[in-house]
């Protein structure tokens, strides 16, 4: 009996997550009231508060639930980079489905939620950047130390040659989905034209020297 409280409990808790997800993205914070929410779930007011404090708890916990995502992203760099012995190989392989993760359509939409309400929740903000990105760049910089040493790469500052590595992939479609709130601003292929240009100039940059 109590696994099935519990299980319909996760269930109400999963509906208002994802009903919820969709109201801030739509309405905005500002735009979102937690009767709309409720309406959306399908469930009663007093439902969520069962769940959720408040509307600031809830809109923290869908944001930080997207930091999961990116365990995919640290795993896949360090499985790729830390015994390769073929740099510009598994750079591009890494580069192509590193732009593909990042700019999926939810993470896009919950980075703009974040930028818009920054100033109202600078911790939340700060969270979701340590725990997401930061930790991305911190595992880049990590492998990055170790091809150094291994004389694969030319680098002085692993930390910085991971942000320009990060930001050579990232910046041009992640911009282009910021500005115009497309959420598909670049087919794959145009995506994976970009992430081979900016793996070619990475190396270009930071490459073995003969």
């Amino acid at each position: 009996m109590q696994s099935t409280v519990e299980k319909r409990s996760d269930r109400k808790h999963r509906q208002i997550m994802q009903a919820a997800t969709k109201a801030f993205v739509a309405e905005g914070y500002d735009g979102t009231s937690m009767d709309e929410i409720a309406a959306k779930a399908s469930v009663s007011k007093q439902t969520i508060y069962k769940h959720f404090s408040d509307k600031d708890h809830l809109f923290t916990e869908i944001v930080l639930a997207t930091t999961q995502q990116v365990d995919h992203v640290v795993g896949l760099v360090a499985n790729t980079l830390n015994d390769s012995e073929d740099i510009a190989h598994d750079l591009g392989r890494l580069g192509r489905t590193f732009v593909e993760v990042l700019m999926a359509e939810e993470l896009l939409q919950i980075r703009r939620l974040v930028i818009a309400n920054a100033d109202r929740m600078p911790d939340l903000g700060r969270s979701w950047y340590e725990q997401g990105f930061g930790r991305i760049l911190a595992m880049l910089a990590s492998c990055f130390r170790t091809l150094a040493e291994k004389k694969l790469l030319t680098i002085e500052d692993p930390l910085l040659a991971a942000n320009h590595f990060a930001s050579m992939l990232l910046w041009i479609p992640m911009n282009e989905a910021m500005f115009t709130a497309n959420n598909t601003p670049r087919t794959k292929a145009e995506l994976d034209r970009l992430a081979t240009a900016a793996v070619r100039a990475f190396l270009a940059a930071y490459g073995a020297r003969p």
